[in-house]
């Protein structure tokens, strides 16, 4: 295993938590922490957690003593903390608290409930030395007591009590109660020169008194020894280990990976195969309802955009599969699949975004396994098909609309979201994504590949059909004046400009006699200060003489900060006049055509299909993606830089990388392999400068700053593995199969290592190495696999 010297300033993220290859963490019960360098009072190396907020903090830290000298900051060490292994569930750490008295920390989580460190004290000096270890645990209950003092069968240890959890604290070797400023566990250790003294302790937290301390106890008596050997093993052979010619690179994927591990749960009786939450923290983990139907998004279920990227995250691993087999497994008789599947049985209630069909053709040419693509093939057909129903397609031209904004995998698009005063609020139904289209349109081309590798040839007509349909419907949103693909509305398949027809204040009548070159539709606002403002009734006269053609009434509404919203379910060719009834005098009714001028990152998706010929793909990549005026950025593609307001940065400039992954390897499918590694280089920058500054992934980042946006440590902010080795050329299928491809576009030599293979990226040749020493030279740019 590769040993690592990570410090303060270098790129860490040191979230400890239940390993579901190992044991079987607690999905509604789960005791997550982090390893924090410095910082908190007092100032320590400190394992924290709140127990998923069951209590305000917890804090467990060493404390050396040595005549009148007492030290727990690290940043008073004689030689600071460094990483030197990580794991989702283990880490080490060295450093020497005190002049040549070194140090090593292991801190491991067995299972959900319970944490252990073990602690190795090495005297370097010629010196009989005589050093107090303290083993301190802070507790600030919710409800309950701090860490008390106490004995439980003759043992000296520290228990306390938060909202239903009684942490006990256990030191082997007999320890005595400290008498400091904090509630302690010492023992004083006699080392002769070069000595060396061994301990260890553990925490255990259950929802009794006597069930911690027996938990605690047990723990201790794991043999320590051989659980390491069991997860470095188990982590060996998942991981992919990558050497760059930068450091933090190295680090940032090796983190990203254990990350990624770090976010499974095994299967249960709500899905038949591990799956994941997209975030796991101390503040995560506990169920007050205890059947964890209260958990906030980040927990309630994996969707088809979660699982495409993890296969890029931990490209060694079948754990992208298993997400798959969930989805079909829940799959409906009519084919339907639910877009987010959780592990208490939480379902979106919408249909999954059209992805698993791209997803299953990677990860068959990564295995070459037809019985799983045979597996798979007539479920996700028959999910493709489900997409093209009159429920998804009601005007039954073939080319379906989203039904929800959950679905699209960007909920903030200002196109269609309702809670922002800057958004716009459209009906989605109402609209004809490019994104949707492409997404569909390489479903169809990757069901097309399946069922030509299985001589399933029935299929294909039909597929060949849609297929077309899709892309002619993709390719006549093209604005050549942006370079770019663009929304329409359904009906009338325009793009039309954002124009404001009628500000109504109050109640009233409002005479507009407007006629317009062709049918549009409208988008009404109610502008209001007052949440307890009612919605007015609104009708809309095509002709002032006749009926309304349109009622709203209070019902149709979709509630916004600072409103309601509603799109119009008719098309206008002229507008004659606006009744306005039950709106207060203050509050205002805003009448205006819907703007699809508005872009955004999901645009590039016909890109990522390979809809475009190369002459306009290059157009897409110069005029619009390669601009710094619109999306090309010092930290990655942004969501929708076109959207100036300061109040909407969040959203406007943040990199979302799953979307920049797909961008990326569209950009790759079309030879642009330079281009696609500029993104992938200003990707890794954001997320590497906030595991320095803040020793955390985040959901999203900055495109200008590159500060972290929104959740830490979560699945959509690690660094894709996997897109690395495709831009480099190089794609693991096994430990006995490459795929090279291109040229290494990056300025170092890169070595890869996975179970005994062993492959050096140059920049003009590529050396392969197997485990039993045979090794190959490849200068060919042409796509060839290596095999042993």
């Amino acid at each position: 295993m590769r040993d690592w010297s990570l410090a303060p300033g270098d790129p860490l993220c040191l979230t400890l938590a239940a390993d579901s290859r190992l044991s079987i963490p607690d999905y509604l019960n789960d005791h997550i922490w982090e390893l924090v360098i410095g910082g908190g009072e007092p100032a320590a190396l400190a394992l924290r957690t709140t127990y998923g907020l069951r209590a305000k903090t917890m804090r467990l830290f060493l404390r050396f003593s040595e005549g009148k000298k007492t030290v727990s900051d690290p940043a008073a060490f004689d030689l600071p903390p460094t990483v030197r292994r990580f794991y989702p569930n283990f880490l080490i750490v060295d450093y020497s608290p005190l002049q040549n008295i070194d140090v090593s920390t292991e801190y491991w989580v067995p299972q959900s409930n319970a944490i252990s460190g073990r602690v190795t004290v090495a005297n370097k000096s010629n010196a009989t030395r005589r050093i107090r270890l303290e083993v301190c645990s802070l507790l600030t209950p919710v409800d309950g007591q701090g860490m008390t003092s106490t004995q439980m069968q003759l043992v000296n240890v520290l228990a306390g009590q938060t909202d239903g959890l009684f942490p006990v604290l256990f030191l082997t070797g007999g320890p005595a109660h400290g008498s400091g400023p904090h509630p302690s566990l010492f023992l004083d250790l006699d080392l002769g020169p070069g000595a060396t003294r061994q301990l260890t302790w553990t925490q255990a937290a259950t929802d009794t008194l006597q069930a911690s301390f027996d938990l605690a106890r047990q723990s201790a008596a794991r043999p320590w020894e051989a659980e390491r050997a069991r997860l470095e093993l188990l982590n060996s052979s998942q991981t992919i280990d990558i050497h760059t010619g930068d450091k933090d690179w190295d680090a940032a994927f090796a983190l990203s990976q254990t990350t990624g591990f770090g976010l499974f749960f095994p299967p249960n009786t709500h899905l038949p195969n591990p799956s994941i939450v997209s975030a796991r923290g101390p503040d995560n983990g506990y169920s007050p309802k205890g059947d964890g139907t209260d958990y906030p998004a980040s927990w309630n279920g994996q969707s088809s955009l979660d699982a495409y990227y993890l296969a890029n995250v931990l490209p060694a691993s079948q754990a992208a599969q298993d997400l798959l087999k969930n989805f079909l497994a829940l799959q409906t008789e009519d084919g339907s699949i639910d877009g987010k599947l959780g592990l208490a049985g939480q379902r979106g209630r919408y249909l999954a975004t059209p992805l698993l069909s791209s997803l299953a053709w990677e990860l068959y040419e990564k295995s070459g396994d037809k019985e799983f693509l045979s597996g798979v093939f007539p479920k996700l057909l028959k999910f493709f098909w489900v997409w093209f129903s009159p429920e998804y397609d009601e005007d039954r031209d073939g080319l379906p609309q989203w039904k929800h904004i959950l679905q699209t995998g960007f909920e903030d698009n200002p196109l269609f979201d309702a809670w922002h005063e800057w958004s716009l609020g459209v009906n989605i139904t109402q609209v004809h994504s490019p994104a949707l289209e492409a997404m569909l349109y390489q479903e169809a081309a990757c069901l097309i590949k399946i069922a030509e590798q299985l001589d399933q040839n029935d299929s294909l007509t039909l597929l060949h059909e849609q297929a077309a349909r899709l892309r002619k419907s993709i390719e006549s949103t093209w604005q050549p004046r942006t370079g770019l693909y663009h929304y329409r509305d359904r009906a009338t398949r325009l793009s039309l400009a954002g124009k404001v027809l009628v500000r109504q204040k109050g109640a009233g009548i409002a005479e507009t006699k407007l006629k317009f070159e062709g049918p549009i539709r409208l988008l009404i606002e109610v502008q209001t200060e007052s949440p307890a403002a009612k919605r007015p009734q609104i009708r809309i006269h095509e002709y002032s003489t006749k009926p309304a053609d349109e009622v709203i009434t209070s019902a149709d509404y979709q509630w916004r900060n600072g409103g309601a919203v509603y799109t119009t379910q008719k098309v206008y060719s002229r507008l004659a006049k606006v009744s306005v009834r039950g709106l207060d005098e203050a509050d205002t009714v805003v009448i205006s055509t819907l703007d699809f001028t508005t872009e955004d990152h999901t645009l590039f998706m016909p890109l990522w299909a390979c809809v475009p010929d190369q002459q306009r793909a290059q157009t897409i990549i110069g005029r619009a993606l390669l601009d710094a005026s619109r999306f090309h950025r010092p930290y990655g593609v942004p969501a929708c830089p076109s959207l100036m307001k300061p109040e909407a940065e969040s959203v406007s400039q943040a990199v979302h990388l799953p979307w920049n992954l797909l961008i990326c390897e569209g950009l790759l499918k079309y030879g642009f392999r330079t281009d696609a590694a500029r993104i992938l280089v200003h990707n890794m920058t954001a997320v590497i400068q906030n595991l320095k500054q803040n020793r955390a992934f985040f959901a999203r980042y900055h495109a200008e700053k590159g500060t972290g946006i929104g959740e830490r440590n979560a699945l959509s902010g690690l660094a894709p593995v996997g897109l690395f080795l495709k831009v480099l050329g190089v794609e693991i299928l096994s430990s006995t199969r490459v795929r090279l491809e291109g040229e290494n576009p990056f300025p170092w030599d890169v070595t890869i290592q996975y179970k005994g293979l062993k492959v050096i990226r140059g920049q003009k040749k590529t050396e392969v190495t197997f485990a039993n020493g045979k090794s190959v030279v490849v200068t060919d740019t042409e796509s060839t696999i290596v095999s042993l």
